[in-house]
Parts: structure tokens; C-alpha cells; sequence
């Protein structure tokens, strides 16, 4: 199933077997260098307020209208998974980060990914400029992705064209001149 991360915020979490949620997804960790999503943080309601936690993608049993799993216990402090601290702590994030071509034209933030659930590799970024959404951009031609941006092939976003007064003739002048 292709889903993307903005549909999953507040999804429920729920053991196996069990029909009440034991958390809500809030946030993403992908890892930047193999375009996968590692993981999910995780809201659990405690008596006196919330924790936040760790669920990552490889203790997912399915991924439905809700995420199962096998036990409550999966979900933990991200400090606990050493490797997975390390890119959290890398600064390269991609929710939110600049999206620019090679050549530097700006393109927008991105504001949304898509990703596929049995594999959990990354397959579209939405980029987002001012209030307007961008053209999804494909994460097969993704560049790199830094501290500073994320870097997209040049031939992915167009340059903007610029209309010549020729062609922005309309239909009823085009058709007044007498033909040759």
C-alpha cells in the first residue's frame, strides 16, 4: 500500500489482539542515505500527561487504518537504538526541508512524503512553496539531501516559462487575420 505521512499523523497503534490504542503516531524518522522510513514516534497516554516513544518500522506486524503490533513493549526511547540515534542526531532532515534544483532554483519545502508500507521505502516528496503545493518529485532523482537542502536533478522541476506575446494570442485573434 502506498500512503503518505501526512494521513498517518494520529493514526492509532494498537497491540495485536487488542482492539484500544495503546499510541498515536506523531512524527517520522527516515534515514536520509537509503531513503527509508526507520520509524514512527509514537504519543502514549500516561496517567499525569503523554510520553513520547519510538515504533520502528521493523516491529510492525501491518499497516492498515490502524498500525498493529506484537507488543506494547516494541515501543521505546530512541536513545535505546544507537544507529537510529545517530541519524536523528545527523541534522538532515527531510519533512520540512528546503527542496532545490542542482542548479539552485528553490522549489519549495517539503511538506509530505509517500512511502510504500511493506517496504517502508520512500517513493514521492511533496514540496510546498508559500500556500501552493509543488509538483510530488520522484525520490529516484533525488541528488542528496543535506544539511542545507535537498538536492533534485535539474530536469525534474521545469524552469518556468515565459510567454511571448505571440503566443499569448488569443483564439478569436488568431482567427481574425486573414490566412496566407
Amino acid at each position: 500500500m502506498h500512503v503518505r505521512f501526512s494521513s498517518c499523523c494520529g493514526m492509532p497503534v494498537r497491540e495485536e489482539g487488542v482492539r484500544e490504542p495503546c499510541a498515536a503516531i506523531l512524527d517520522i524518522l527516515i534515514d536520509p542515505d537509503r531513503g527509508i522510513v526507520e520509524g514512527f514516534f509514537v504519543e502514549i497516554g500516561l496517567l499525569l500527561g503523554t510520553e513520547v516513544l519510538f515504533l520502528s518500522t521493523n516491529d510492525v506486524r501491518r499497516f492498515g487504518t490502524t498500525v498493529e503490533i506484537a507488543h506494547r513493549e516494541v515501543l521505546g526511547p530512541l536513545t535505546e537504538r544507537i544507529r537510529l540515534q545517530e541519524i536523528s542526531d545527523s541534522c538532515r532532515p527531510v519533512l520540512s526541508q528546503r527542496i532545490v534544483t542542482e542548479s539552485g532554483r528553490f522549489i519549495g519545502r517539503c511538506r509530505d512524503v509517500q512511502f510504500e508500507t511493506k517496504t517502508f521505502r520512500l517513493e514521492w516528496l511533496f514540496p510546498r512553496k508559500w500556500l501552493r503545493w509543488g509538483v510530488a518529485l520522484p525520490i529516484h532523482d533525488v541528488v542528496r539531501i543535506g544539511r542545507e537542502a535537498i538536492v533534485v536533478r535539474d530536469a525534474v522541476a521545469p524552469k518556468p516559462v515565459e510567454v511571448s506575446a505571440e503566443a499569448s494570442m488569443t483564439l478569436p485573434q488568431l482567427t481574425s487575420e486573414p490566412a496566407t
